[in-house]
């Protein structure tokens, strides 16, 4: 019954911690982030399935990776010279309709994951493309030629040719 308990206690807890870490945070990990909560769910079970014996101490560790997630967050926000190392920095990966090798191999970003990228977008050929942005989430940005930049990642193929 205590492990009830337990699991009881530090559901509550992560519910709090995720209402205060924001729904933004949440909605776009990024790959630390995304290694931050597998860490703490780590730390969860061990608090729930008592190989730590106390609760609080897994609500404490807990309660550091958030701070320090929220504190991250408020730091790219606060001084903006601090977004690029916080944050990242978006990379032209495509540039009229030439594959950037410098920033593909800085990136470890191959020709056939980039063109992979870029046919459920639409493109066929990287003769298509007027720019492509590997963004910071990972994401790559599509931009077709003529298309005055309308055509971004998610957006529709290009129209006509």
């Amino acid at each position: 019954m205590e492990i009830v308990y337990r699991a009881l206690v530090m559901f509550l807890f992560l519910w709090l911690i995720t209402r205060a870490v924001g729904r933004t945070t949440l909605g776009e990990l990024s790959t630390f982030e995304l290694l931050l909560y597998v860490t703490m769910g780590d730390l969860i079970q061990q608090a729930v399935t008592q190989q730590d014996y106390s609760v609080t101490s897994g609500i404490l560790a807990i309660s550091v990776f958030a701070l320090l997630t929220i504190a991250l967050g408020w730091i790219q926000r606060r001084y903006r010279r601090s977004r690029p190392i916080v944050h990242g920095v978006p990379y032209v990966v495509v540039e009229n309709g030439e594959p950037v090798p410098e920033t593909m191999r800085m990136e470890r970003l191959s020709l056939d994951d980039l063109i992979a990228a870029a046919r459920p977008e639409g493109f066929e050929r990287f003769a298509d493309i007027k720019m492509a942005v590997l963004e910071t989430n990972g994401q790559i940005s599509f931009f077709a030629r003529g298309n005055n930049g309308s055509n971004g990642a998610g957006g529709a193929p290009p129209a006509g040719g």
